[in-house]
């Protein structure tokens, strides 16, 4: 599943959130998806079950998850998940830089809308 880099100065269930976050956010973790158990999770990462719980608490705090009582924490649908600011203003960011080196490499405005357009048609189409 993923690593927890234990030498981090990133707290461990910020790292936690974090990798979930990301794992949802490229659809790896499908909404409706559960995920693992607080228990399961605390002894395959062999952490504090209380540091699982402090993740899936901030995880459903940013709403990518919500927990049925006694069944368990699942995956949000992206679409109803309100949008986060940071994420939107780091994607910003990025896709300035990405444009600028678009242009330092010769592209043309037509062929970076043709590439971002074929780009959102197959990432369509891998969604139905």
């Amino acid at each position: 599943m993923f690593i927890i880099d234990l030498r981090s100065r990133t707290p461990i269930y910020r790292q936690i959130v974090d990798h979930f976050s990301e794992l949802i956010n490229a659809g790896i973790i499908k909404p409706g998806e559960k995920l693992p158990s607080v228990r399961d999770l605390a002894e395959l990462l062999t952490i504090n079950p209380n540091t699982i719980m402090k993740a899936f608490g901030e995880l459903e705090r940013s709403s990518y998850v919500y927990t049925k009582h006694g069944l368990g924490t699942f995956a949000v649908d992206s679409a109803e998940r309100p949008l986060d600011p940071k994420l939107r203003a780091n994607a910003v960011e990025s896709l300035k830089q990405a444009l600028k080196l678009c242009k330092y490499a010769g592209f043309t405005q037509e062929e970076i809308l043709k590439e971002v357009q074929d780009d959102f048609s197959h990432s369509s189409a891998k969604k139905l």
